[in-house]
């Protein structure tokens, strides 16, 4: 409501008191599609934080006020004056009931809610029934209703739809909705959040069946077991031309993984895979990992929360050095290790240039690794988030991977080094390694042992810089008094800090 009152306010000023109305319907019309829009990208990207969508709703939102304001009042005499270079058909291509709390619907409110998909001459391309939990009433009439225009439809988000509903009621549903949308020529299909397992995968088997030109299938958070991703794999006939496949929290296993295996290596076109907190270990990772190896267009890869180890870290990293168009790796708490690490970093040197975001949490990798870590993250110049908490850096391995983000890396936007038994030096080196860049937004060193002392320094060094202390995250789990096992005091004598701060730009106490 803020900004639709804002955006009104706005228009008032521009139109004046008797253009009140007038402001009104413009702003109501420009947060309707851009809210719109905004929505459709969160959905597409569930792995994130919402951040994206609300840059793109702001960044939306101010260019249809300018168009409208550049315009002036409209005259009565004039026809309306467009808001938007959108096509004018755009409001009846969507149509989405997922808005408000989440609702069971029975037959009676469905033959309401979805009531404009029976008018003659709709145009509705992308259906979303999210959020709202479908009886065997609703899906009985919602069924003939989706049949009528399943010849147009292009996209359906069925996610979240059976919430609630006991088990043979909610295979029921599926099935009526799977026979009634079957050779529907999908390129977008979510059946994430319904608690499939095997039943509900093959209650979906019609339309699953009928699917051969999918572009982006999402089958997250829907208890995908060995015998669910098995079903999964021998259902849908084709994904040759799937670009999105994500499979995010599920309880798929290193048997179920080699089912997920064989759908991504008839996938060659794959841009986005997501297979991450699936319970696979060293068995599936490997198979997983060389399954990869055809995918040769992918830009993200997101395996986190697994249990790969060191292994399966290793096949990877010959798998790297096949997707020479990778831009996003998601790799924390995989269990690398230095070995496995060591592996994946030396892979990464050759695809540096275009890498955006490397996330390397929770990988047990100590200062060891840490040589081998610089020299990839130098060469990559496009780096604009670096995640490497949960690790055993300790102050040596901080020292050097500071040093080799300082020089270049323009586009850096965040470093996550928190919880890394990180004390007054390390935290230094990297609040110099960032404190010049332009756009720089947010540094973690929380959850570390920096002193009282060590965290004057950090900010005197932001200060000091382009960046101000804005971008210093939270320290509320920072402990002063702790120390790392097996480190030194912190009290280190000239000698030493010289030798870990040599070549850095890092202010010696006096």
């Amino acid at each position: 409501m803020t900004t639709n009152l804002s955006t009104e306010s706005i228009f008032s000023r521009k139109y004046g008191l008797l253009g009140k109305e007038e402001a009104h319907d413009n702003a109501k019309r420009i947060e309707e599609i851009c809210f719109a829009s905004a929505d459709e990208h969160f959905k597409k990207e569930p792995d994130g934080d919402g951040s994206s969508a609300v840059q793109l709703y702001a960044k939306e939102t101010s260019k249809l006020i300018l168009e409208v304001l550049k315009s002036g009042p409209r005259r009565t005499e004039e026809p309306e004056v467009p808001v938007s270079d959108t096509p004018p058909e755009l409001a009846d291509t969507v149509f989405d009931i997922s808005g408000g709390k989440r609702a069971f619907i029975e037959a009676d409110e469905a033959n309401e809610l979805l009531s404009p998909l029976t008018k003659s001459g709709n145009s509705y391309k992308r259906i979303c029934f999210s959020n709202r939990s479908f009886g065997i009433g609703a899906a009985n009439v919602a069924g003939p209703i989706l049949e009528s225009i399943k010849k147009q439809l292009m996209e359906v988000d069925i996610s979240d739809f059976v919430a609630g509903r006991p088990e043979d009621e909610a295979l029921d549903v599926m099935r009526i909705f799977s026979k009634a949308l079957e050779g529907a020529v999908l390129r977008y299909l979510n059946i994430s959040d319904n608690a499939l397992g095997e039943k509900g995968v093959r209650a979906f088997k019609e339309l699953l069946q009928s699917q051969d030109r999918l572009e982006e299938l999402y089958v997250m958070n829907d208890g995908i077991s060995e015998e669910a991703a098995k079903a999964l794999s021998e259902l849908i006939p084709s994904t040759e031309k799937l670009k999105v496949l994500h499979f995010h929290n599920n309880m798929t296993g290193d048997e179920g993984a080699m089912y997920i295996a064989e759908m991504v290596k008839r996938s060659p076109n794959l841009e986005s895979f997501r297979c991450s907190a699936t319970r696979i270990g060293s068995d599936g990772g490997v198979a997983l990992a060389e399954a990869l190896g055809t995918c040769t267009r992918l830009k993200k890869l997101d395996l986190r929360d697994n249990l790969f180890g060191v292994d399966a870290g290793v096949t990877l990293s010959k798998t790297l050095s096949k997707l020479p168009d990778l831009v996003e790796l998601y790799l924390s708490d995989l269990n690398l290790e230095n070995k496995g690490t060591i592996a994946i970093v030396n892979a990464l040197k050759q695809l540096a240039p275009q890498l955006e975001v490397l996330e390397m949490a929770g990988n047990e990798i100590n200062a060891e690794a840490a040589q081998s870590l610089a020299e990839c993250l130098t060469a990559m110049q496009s780096l604009n988030k670096l995640t490497l908490a949960e690790n055993e850096l300790k102050d040596d391995g901080a020292v050097v991977i500071a040093k080799s983000l300082e020089d270049g890396h323009s586009d850096l936007k965040e470093l996550d080094v928190s919880t890394n038994m990180l004390q007054r030096v390390g935290a230094r080196c990297f609040a110099q390694a960032i404190t010049n860049k332009p756009g720089f937004v947010q540094l973690n060193i929380n959850g570390n042992y920096i002193s009282d002392e060590g965290i004057c320094e950090v900010k005197d060094i932001l200060k000091g810089g382009k960046n101000s202390l804005d971008v210093l995250g939270s320290l509320d789990e920072n402990d002063p008094e702790g120390e790392a096992e097996d480190d030194n005091d912190e009290e280190e004598d000239d000698s030493e800090l010289d030798s870990k701060l040599q070549g850095l730009k890092v202010e010696q106490d006096d």
